[in-house]
């Protein structure tokens, strides 16, 4: 989902300035939610994981180069149901500016187009779950058509955004269309591995139930809302 240097440039960077400012405030928002049930502790130990998880996914899982720009494993909607939205739109954040930092410092000019394109989304799957998941339902007890909705609506959302920064930055070209669909066509066979990914993780979170108090897990993950 990385877009690379010089797709987007000059004074269209504006525009990316003001999206990611506006995916920050509503991160801190967030995690202001997240604050009304969950210790500060609790948060900071659920965002150093996500930071860590997030790095894992960007520099050490495979990626491809695809079209305008690259498929990664992002599983944010892991993140998600895991460490609660806002633990992970903090480590989608610091973990992009870790890996940029220290072992792709090319991607740095890019950073508030890459976080935009990966924070919105994930936004998105904050709102959708509150009205496909019932009340009474913990994360564990997700069935796979919900998890399935999830990580489309993730992947979905990064493939539009690139989509968009591409088009933005670059015009309608063919040369430009064309790349920008085998990009998304490429990325939406995340969607194939995501869900399932997912339903493995929270198979296994079942059996951590002990620990659902321990501030490493989100509330939601073993409680009802």
């Amino acid at each position: 989902m990385h877009i690379e240097p010089g797709v987007v440039d000059g004074a269209k960077m504006i525009f990316a300035y003001g999206t990611a400012a506006a995916a920050a405030g509503y991160s801190l928002k967030l995690s202001a939610d997240d604050l009304k049930t969950h210790s500060i502790g609790s948060f900071a130990i659920r965002a150093i994981i996500a930071t860590i998880g997030v790095f894992i996914f960007f520099e050490v899982l495979p990626h491809f180069p695809v079209g305008i720009s690259e498929v990664h494993f992002i599983l944010g909607t892991t993140l998600f149901l895991i460490l609660g939205a806002g633990p992970a739109s903090f480590g989608l954040a610091a973990g992009l500016a870790v890996q940029g930092a220290f072992f792709a410092p090319s991607d740095l000019p890019m950073y508030f187009v890459n976080i935009t394109t990966l924070l919105f989304p994930l936004f998105v799957v904050d709102a959708l779950v509150k009205r496909i998941v019932p009340a009474h339902t913990a994360y564990v007890d997700l069935n796979y058509i919900q998890v399935l909705k999830m990580s489309v609506v993730y992947q979905g959302g990064v493939v539009a955004w690139v989509a968009f920064w591409a088009i933005y930055g670059q015009g309608v070209g063919a040369e430009n269309l064309t790349a920008v669909a085998s990009f998304g066509a490429a990325y939406m066979l995340v969607v194939l591995i995501e869900p399932i990914a997912d339903l493995g993780v929270l198979a296994g979170a079942k059996g951590l139930r002990r620990f659902s108090k321990s501030g490493v897990f989100t509330q939601r993950l073993h409680h009802p809302a």
